[in-house]
């Protein structure tokens, strides 16, 4: 429910937006780029509340969500090899690869951990160093620096016996990719509050400089996205597309410094792959050589898998259009009925960030 104050800003962001749709002609599309922005603007009600004149649309900002399906299977393999934890948050446990997921490996045996931070990984390894320690690194700028302490801090400590698998997704090459697609068509975006705390406001100048794109950084309070609504809309009617700061206190326009620094010191970029997307030039991060030893794609030898099996999407499942923001879950014929949480499909109904988590729980 939203407050007295939440009301009236409210009540003025409406009436801008009804504004700005007579100017138009048409209804406003606003895409967010974050998965808990999602879930915010779901469970408070706001895609109903601005229905008439905005269209909220969810964009890839589910990092278990763009997961290709074939780096969920190398998780599903690497559990099967002799004496590994998978280290894991729990929201991968059930998103289903080509051939099974961590949930039925752990059910026939495997040791799947789940945890909350990479830390409680690493301090599992240390405490059963008998053990080898799989950390399932997936995940924006905003846990990545965690990550990369930790792999400094186990080679200060001498620690053998735990590895990263980097699945790590950077946000701004994955954007570009979206805006260079001419089949959609968006009047503004809703950037992520974590994810700007370490970029920085300027890492995404590119959005209003190179697309003639309004947008602006949200916190997480459905006041905040109300606000970002109505600075976006106001770009619009101003004819002034750029990048403003809506959560001024958390982000900066240069973000946190050394967290930078830290990803720099153990990841260096490279090309990979996005559920949705395929292959993103520069939107991954390869452990650096200097740490290989907590690589674990140098670390261990996977088996391969019958490539006919692997599909990049489950049969029936739109997950990657929804990831996109060119479909929304009720455009799924699995939605609810094949696909829910008990039952998850798609990685979209898994993960506690995802557009069909998001429908299903706060009947959208």
């Amino acid at each position: 429910m939203l407050e007295g104050s939440e009301k009236k800003l409210l009540g003025s962001v409406l009436s801008l937006a009804r504004k700005v749709c007579d100017r138009i002609g048409r209804k406003v599309k606003l895409m967010e780029v974050c998965g808990t922005h999602t879930m915010v603007i779901a469970k408070s009600g706001l895609k109903t509340v601005f229905a008439d004149s905005l269209e909220l649309i969810s964009g890839p900002g589910c990092p278990v969500c763009v997961t290709d399906q074939k780096d969920i299977d190398k998780m599903i393999l690497y559990s099967r090899l002799q004496n590994i934890t998978i280290c894991t948050f729990g929201d991968m446990i059930k998103v289903p690869g080509s051939f099974s997921s961590l949930e039925i490996e752990r059910a026939y045996g495997a040791k799947v951990e789940i945890f909350y931070s990479p830390n409680e990984a690493l301090m599992y390894a240390m405490a059963y160093p008998q053990r080898e320690a799989v950390f399932v690194g997936i995940g924006f700028e905003t846990t990545i620096p965690l990550v990369a302490y930790c792999i400094l801090e186990a080679k200060k400590r001498g620690v053998k016996n735990f590895s990263v698998l980097s699945l790590h997704k950077i946000l701004p090459p994955a954007l570009r990719v979206l805006l260079d697609d001419p089949d959609l068509s968006i009047d503004g975006l809703i950037l992520p509050g974590h994810v700007s705390t370490i970029t920085g406001r300027k890492a995404f100048d590119f959005i209003g400089r190179d697309y003639g794109i309004p947008s602006c950084i949200s916190g997480f309070e459905p006041q905040d996205i109300i606000e970002a609504i109505g600075i976006i809309l106001l770009q619009i009617l101003k004819n002034r597309p750029e990048v403003e700061i809506g959560y001024r206190r958390v982000v900066k326009e240069n973000g946190n410094l050394t967290a930078q620094e830290i990803i720099r010191q153990v990841f260096e970029p490279c090309d990979a792959k996005w559920r949705g997307f395929g292959e993103i030039p520069g939107s991954g991060l390869l452990i650096k050589k200097e740490f290989s030893g907590f690589d674990a794609l140098k670390k261990f030898s996977l088996p391969e898998v019958n490539s006919e099996s692997q599909k990049s999407e489950k049969s029936g499942c739109i997950c990657g259009d929804i990831i996109k923001g060119k479909k929304t879950p009720l455009d799924c014929q699995l939605f609810s009925s094949v696909c829910n949480p008990s039952r998850p499909f798609g990685p979209c109904m898994v993960s506690q960030e995802g557009a069909c988590a998001a429908y299903y729980h706060y009947g959208v």
